[in-house]
This record gives structure tokens, sequence and C-alpha cells, in this order.
């Protein structure tokens, strides 16, 4: 047996010369690491998908709290089950957070109750996004460690993302402060000095002193990381009011956005994850399960007459056998299968899509309208922009068209009304309408100070 004389090297280069191609592949290796560092640091990403989450989170916990404000007493109140030293005797145990065991004086339950309400409704219209999101973070945990045994799984997924929202810049558009930041960008290209902010400042100054008491008198839980993450957004957000006032063009200003666009990457990251995680052990679990083996899952709660807010739509469902089984296997094929379908953009629609109708139909059919809007508020942070961006140009359309059926009310700046500023086109109507803020160094109101 005879074996092949090795291969000679080609004429003009050594034997053992290196590949003349290794430098370009470590150039382009190079390159591609420096342009994704680039795009993680130079803008926040998921613009259109953390506003989603941010105004469907803000609106399921608001619309609780209003549907529940006859029972509110009950559920978390004076008059609960779960009385008020129960409640501190649990979260002294487990290092919970809950403001609402500061006092149980019902004036103090009260404000509290009415404090998350404003700040859910202010969170949904994107009116000083940071500080109301922190404000909002107190208030979902307030109510809910106030008694822990009057939730369900969606409770648990507000709990989660109202912590990961204080992280996030989820007001680059479709909020109030990105509106304002339009404007102010349009003022500056005018050549006019910006309008002084006084409701920022007011607002760190009087949290301020709060966050001071509640730390010297032990009232923010057990954890560490809690306080910390508290005191560092309310010392970020003097820092961010420095920069943006003595160097709003300066290198201190541009750390602080590469800061800020990195954290709230990660923090999107984190949510996809914490989203993935959430299926895919439900549909591990529920592939363990005899009653979900064999088909017959979903019958039983449409027999329930807890779950069963339309009894005869119930009915009508339960007494198709080939329906209940097509559905019950169908919920564990496609929690089982997303998270490996993220890499296939048209499947993960597919199932995006399917998922959706499926939490539409368990609101509808189970009568768990807030577990629904909780979960399709997490699988925004899935949707394509371009689906996104469609559905905002849709929204202002549809508001123009209102608009323009109500009567118009015109002021010449001779008669005292307000002049409009002499520039181009502002930055909402540049981008459809979206009220998106300008993508870099305007800040678009995401810290606490505005």
């Amino acid at each position: 047996m005879t074996t092949a004389p090795p291969t000679a090297p080609p004429a003009g280069r050594p034997a053992h010369a290196p590949d003349p191609g290794t430098p370009d592949r470590i150039a382009a290796a190079g390159a591609a690491l420096a342009r994704a560092l680039q795009r993680i640091t130079a803008c926040a990403l998921g613009p259109y998908q953390s506003a989603v989450i941010r105004i469907g989170f803000a609106a399921t916990y608001l619309f609780f709290l209003l549907r529940e404000l006859p029972h509110r007493h009950e559920l978390y109140g004076p008059d609960s089950p779960w009385h008020w030293d129960l409640a501190r005797r649990l979260t002294a145990g487990n290092d919970a957070f809950s403001v609402l065991l500061w006092s149980d004086s019902t004036l103090w339950f009260e404000a509290v109750y009415a404090l998350t309400v404003l700040s859910a409704a202010a969170l949904l219209l994107g009116w000083r996004t940071r500080t109301m999101s922190v404000l909002f973070m107190v208030g979902v945990l307030s109510v809910q460690n106030r008694s822990v045994f009057m939730g369900d799984g969606g409770d648990n997924v507000i709990h989660l993302m109202a912590i990961y929202l204080v992280l996030t810049r989820c007001a680059q558009v479709w909020s109030l402060d990105a509106r304002r930041a339009a404007c102010g960008a349009e003022r500056g290209a005018a050549g006019l000095p910006p309008r002084r902010d006084v409701v920022g400042p007011v607002l760190w100054a009087v949290l301020g002193p709060v966050l001071l008491g509640a730390t010297l008198m032990d009232g923010l839980g057990g954890t560490w990381w809690f306080p910390v993450l508290l005191w560092v957004l309310w010392l970020s957000a003097a820092a961010w009011w420095a920069a943006e006032r003595y160097a709003p063009r300066g290198q201190q200003r541009a750390l602080l956005d590469v800061l800020a666009n990195l954290v709230h990457n990660a923090t999107l990251v984190v949510i996809m994850v914490e989203v993935c995680l959430i299926y895919a052990t439900a549909g591990w679990y529920k592939i363990q399960g005899s009653r979900w083996q064999d088909g017959t899952a979903l019958f039983y709660p449409l027999k329930l007459d807890y779950f069963t807010p339309w009894p005869a739509l119930s009915d009508v469902l339960a007494s198709s056998g080939l329906m209940v089984m097509v559905l019950t296997y169908a919920t564990v094929i496609v929690q089982v299968a997303f998270p490996f379908t993220l890499f296939n953009r048209r499947i993960k629609n597919v199932l995006l899509v399917m998922m959706i109708g499926e939490h539409a139909g368990i609101a509808l059919l189970l009568g768990l309208p807030f577990f629904s809007m909780a979960m399709i508020a997490a699988d925004a942070v899935f949707l394509p922009t371009v689906f996104l961006v469609w559905l905002g140009g849709r929204a202002a359309l549809g508001r123009q068209r209102l608009l323009g059926w109500l009567p118009r009310r015109s002021r010449s700046p001779a008669a005292g009304g307000p002049q409009q500023v002499p520039t181009a086109r502002s930055a909402p109507e540049e981008r459809g309408g979206t009220g998106e803020a300008p993508p870099h160094g305007s800040g678009g109101g995401h810290t606490l100070v505005g």
C-alpha cells in the first residue's frame, strides 16, 4: 500500500507561510465586532417594541386597578382577609417590599392606591416616563406584596416587567416625552432657547427626601439590590440634568447616553429570554401531564363555573371532542416550539400570531382578561418593527381623521393666539406622525427629571 506524497506548497511561497486570507478574515471579524458594539452603544434598540411593552403593561395594571376599585379594601386594604399583621410577618420572612406596610391607616392605603393608578396612567401616556416607571414599579410591588395570595400568573409577569421597564428607554416613540423632545429639537433648529423644565427638578427634589426617609427607617425591604437601584436612579437623574444643562454636546452627555443604551439593550434581551422561559417551562410541564398527553386538558376548565363567563360558548366548544383535542395539542406544540423558532422570522411570526390568538381565547373563554393582556404585552417584544410602524401610522391617520371631524378654532398671532415656530416640519411629521423623538442627543425625556 502506497501513500500519496505531501502536496507541495505553491511556487513562490514558503512551506510554513500563513494563509494570505487569514489577515483578511481577522480584519472582517474585527470590523463586524466593531459594528456590533457601535450598534448596541449608539442607540437604544427596539424603540417600538419597548413602547408597546410600556403601553401594554401600564394599561393592563391600570385597567385592573380600576376594575377592582370597588373591592380594593377587601383585596389589598384594611378589610383584606390577609390581615396587615400577617402581611408584615410574611414580608419580614421573605424580605419583600411594600409601602402599604409602612402604616395600617386607611388614608395611607387610599393614597398609595391612587398614586399607583396615576403612575400607571402617566406611564401609559409616556409623561415623565422615567419617574413614572419608578413610581409604577413601587406601586405594583406594594400592592402585590400586600396580599400575595390574590394574584395569578399574569401578576407575576407584571411584577417582573415593572422592574425591567425602569431600566429601559421605553418612551422613544408614542409618548408625550417623545413629543416634548421633538418640540425641543424644533425650537433648537429655529435658533430659539429651550424651554425651562420645572416639573422634572420638582419631582426629583420631592422624591429625594422620601427615598432618604424610607432608607433610614428600613422601609425598602430586606434585599440589598432594591434600595441600591432606587438610589442609583435618583443620583443618575442629577447627572443627566447637569449634563443636559451645562454640557449638552459634551463627552459627559455622550457617556451617559452610551450607558443608558447599554442598559436598555441588555434589559431588552432579558425580557426576550424571560418570555422564552415562560413558554418553554409552561410547555414542558404540560407535556408531563396525562390530560395534556391524551388531549383532554382543555375540556375541564370549560366545565368549571369559575372559568366560564360565557357558559353557552364554553358548552359549544366542550361538546366537540375534535376541537378540544386540536386546541390542547396546539397549545403544547406552540409553547414548546416558540423558543426554537426565533431565528426563523416567518415561522416565529406565525407562532406569535397563534400565541396572541391563544391568549385572546383565554380572555374570552376562561374570563382571564388581565392575564391575557399581560402575556400579549410580553409577546410584543417579538413583533416585527415594520408591523409596529405600520400600526402607528394607521393610528396616527385615524387620529387625524377623528380630529378632522371636530370644529377647528384658529387664532391669529395678533389676536393673542399661539405663534407657530418658523421651522421645517417637526420630527413627528417627518416620521409619519408617530411622535418619535430624535434618535440621538435629545434624551427623549427618559430620565427622572424628564
